[in-house]
C-alpha cells in the first residue's frame, strides 16, 4: 500500500513539473556565444519558438575569440534532431524585458540535419546594456531637440524673429484692426449704390442690360443654329463643305503633280530632266569654259586685234593722236568753215 502510494505521489508530482519527457531519450549539441547573459542552465532550449529541450551547461571554453568565449551545452529530444537543418543559428533570447532568457534555435533551409554532437553557430544576441546605449543615444538626441524648442520658445517670447515679432509686436495688431475696418468700409460701401462696385453690385440697370446682352447673345446662338446670316451658313451649309472639300482634293492633286514632277526630274526626264542630270550638258558647259578661258588668256597675253586693242600702248597712241587731230579738225571748221568749203564752177 505505501508503496504504491508513493509511486502515486511521484506520478502526480511527474505530472505537476511538466516535466513530460523524463523518459525520452536526448542528444547532446552545443555552441559558443561571446557572453551568456545570465542564461541559467536548465534553461529551454526552443526551435523557433517551440521547447524542443533544455539547456544542460556552461562553461567557459578557454578560448580568445570574442564569439566563443562560452560554451553552450544543450540537451534535444531526438525527434527534433531531423527538423534541425545544419545551416540553422542559436542565440540567446528573451521573451520579455522581464522573463528569463532561453536558447531559440532559428531554422536554416538547408536539407541535411544535425547529428548528435554538432556545433550550431550562433547568432547576435541584443543584450540589456546595447538596449540601454541605444536608449542612452535616443535620450541624448531627444534632449538636443527638447534644448532647441526651448531656445526656440524663448526667442518667439522675447520678441525675437518673425514669428517673434508676429507675436509680440503690438503694431502688427494694430495694422489688423486697420485692415479689419478698411474691409469693413469696403464692405458697407458695396453695399450701396455708391462707388463703380457698389453700383454693378446692387443697380437693378446694370443687371437689366446683363439680360439684354444675354438674350441677345441667345438670339445669335439660335440664328448659327438655324444656319442664318455667314456664319450660319458657314456653319450649317453642306456646300460650303463640299468646296472645301473639293479644293483639298485639288490640292492633293497639285501636290501628287509637283511630286511627279520632281520624280522626273531626278529620274532625267524631259529637258529640264535632261538639262539637271545629263551628262552630254555638263561636258559641253566644260567645254565652253575652256574655250573661253583659253581666249581670255590669248586677249591677256596681246594675242590677236582685241588682245593687241587692249594690250599694245603704241595702239592706243595712235588712236589717240588720231582722235586729237580729229578734235583740232573740228574745232578749226567750227571757227572757219569757209577755209575747208570751196565751190568749183566747171564749164562744159
Amino acid at each position: 500500500m505505501a508503496i504504491a502510494a508513493l509511486s502515486i505521489l511521484g506520478y502526480l508530482i511527474f505530472l505537476l513539473s511538466g516535466s513530460h519527457g523524463f523518459f525520452r531519450s536526448k542528444s547532446e549539441i552545443f555552441t559558443y556565444v561571446g557572453d551568456s547573459f545570465d542564461l541559467a542552465e536548465g534553461a529551454p532550449v526552443r526551435l523557433n519558438g517551440i521547447d524542443i529541450g533544455k539547456v544542460k551547461r556552461l562553461t567557459l571554453s578557454g578560448s580568445n575569440i570574442p564569439q566563443r568565449v562560452v560554451k553552450i551545452d544543450m540537451e534535444v529530444y531526438d525527434e527534433y534532431l531531423s527538423a534541425i537543418p545544419v545551416d540553422s543559428t542559436v542565440k540567446v533570447a528573451q521573451s520579455t524585458l522581464l522573463s528569463p532568457r532561453y536558447m531559440n534555435i532559428t531554422k536554416g533551409q538547408s536539407k541535411d540535419a544535425i547529428q548528435t554532437g554538432a556545433e550550431l553557430k550562433s547568432g547576435i544576441t541584443t543584450g540589456m546594456e546595447d538596449l540601454f546605449a541605444q536608449g542612452d543615444t535616443t535620450l541624448a538626441a531627444l534632449q538636443q531637440t527638447v534644448d532647441k524648442i526651448n531656445k526656440l520658445a524663448d526667442e518667439i517670447l522675447s520678441g525675437q524673429g518673425s514669428i517673434g515679432k508676429l507675436l509680440t509686436d503690438p503694431s502688427l495688431f494694430n495694422n489688423a484692426n486697420e485692415v479689419v475696418n478698411e474691409t469693413r468700409k469696403l464692405v458697407a460701401a458695396l453695399n450701396t449704390n455708391k462707388g463703380t462696385l457698389g453700383t454693378l453690385i446692387n443697380d437693378d440697370k446694370l443687371t437689366k442690360q446683363f439680360e439684354g446682352t444675354m438674350d441677345r447673345v441667345n438670339q445669335m446662338l439660335d440664328d448659327l443654329q438655324q444656319g442664318q446670316g455667314t456664319a450660319g451658313k458657314f456653319l450649317k451649309d453642306p456646300a460650303l463643305y463640299n468646296n472645301l472639300q473639293a479644293g483639298i482634293t485639288d490640292l492633293r492633286k497639285s501636290v501628287d503633280q509637283f511630286n511627279q514632277l520632281l520624280a522626273d526630274l531626278n529620274a532625267g526626264k524631259g529637258s529640264a530632266g535632261k538639262i539637271l542630270k545629263s551628262d552630254d550638258l555638263a561636258n559641253q558647259i566644260h567645254e565652253t569654259i575652256a574655250r573661253l578661258d583659253t581666249t581670255l588668256d590669248k586677249i591677256n597675253s596681246g594675242e590677236g586685234t582685241i588682245g593687241q586693242l587692249l594690250n599694245n600702248p603704241s595702239l592706243f597712241d595712235s588712236l589717240n593722236g588720231t582722235t586729237t587731230e580729229l578734235h583740232g579738225l573740228l574745232k578749226d571748221f567750227r571757227a572757219n568753215p569757209k577755209k575747208f568749203l570751196s565751190i568749183k564752177l566747171h564749164i562744159f
